[in-house]
């Protein structure tokens, strides 16, 4: 019964959108993969997120930790939201409607804490003069991406979601999206999707494939091992013995080995 549709789709799909929502996400996924492990095999040394606390920290205090939290809570929507089908959060007692409400506003902080944290550390990075004359090339091009993909994000969801009537973009840009891991690319899904959804989509994609060569890759080094790391004793050094002078004051024994 399905056959039909899903053949005239396919017909109808145009030779720019398989280019887009096809070629595009699985050459960005294998840069992806590939990347990373050329990196890892290569750029040991460099692998590292090349703190620049020494040089700044009283923008850093404040920016990264916003920074941080957000992007944190930010991914937990995104894998919610493009992972899961809406079918099993309503099977779980989550209406549609409860979800879009939490998914908007519950985005709309995390969204806000994340471009005040990058913004942050985007003016720190221009400001600082020594900071400035240290970036290198991968941070050059890291800083802008990153911050188009967040600010497309939230532009989407502010035009669409909250001050808009509303886009259910889990029947669309979620469907492309899960359908690239099982090997069955739907890009009709996303190809009717709102223009901010498709280029938030494009630089997202653009991201992971720069991934590899920047300091984002210091995210899966994180020092989860600390958590099961035995203690630590450490031990106060032992005072040097003293000895008696003739004057009657006390004389450490290494200054009585070098006056012998």
């Amino acid at each position: 019964m399905n056959a039909v549709p899903t053949t005239l789709a396919a017909a109808s799909t145009s030779g720019a959108d398989l280019l887009l929502w096809v070629a595009v996400p699985y050459i960005c996924l294998a840069v992806f993969v590939v990347g990373h492990v050329w990196r890892y095999r290569q750029d040991q040394f460099g692998w590292t997120s090349r703190t620049s606390q020494l040089l700044e920290h009283r923008w850093l205090r404040f920016g990264s930790p916003l920074f941080h939290l957000g992007a944190f809570m930010v991914i937990a929507g995104h894998v919610v939201g493009l992972a899961i089908p809406d079918s099993w959060t309503e099977a779980a007692g989550i209406t549609e409607h409860a979800y879009h409400t939490t998914a908007v506003w519950a985005g709309s902080v995390a969204g806000v804490a994340m471009v005040t944290g990058l913004g942050m550390l985007c003016a720190r990075r221009l400001l600082t003069r020594s900071i400035r004359l240290g970036t290198d090339r991968s941070d050059k091009l890291l800083f802008p991406l990153l911050s188009a993909t967040v600010l497309l994000g939230i532009t989407a969801t502010a035009a669409h979601n909250v001050f808009g009537p509303g886009y259910d973009y889990r029947s669309t840009v979620s469907v492309w999206f899960r359908g690239l891991f099982v090997l069955q690319p739907q890009p009709e899904a996303i190809a009717g999707a709102p223009l901010l959804f498709q280029l938030h989509a494009l630089t997202a994609c653009l991201l992971f494939a720069a991934w590899p060569f920047t300091r984002l890759v210091h995210v899966w080094s994180a020092p989860i091992g600390y958590l099961a790391r035995p203690y630590l004793v450490y031990r106060r050094r032992a005072t040097p013995a003293t000895a008696p002078t003739a004057a009657g004051r006390p004389r450490s024994a290494s200054g009585s080995r070098r006056a012998a």
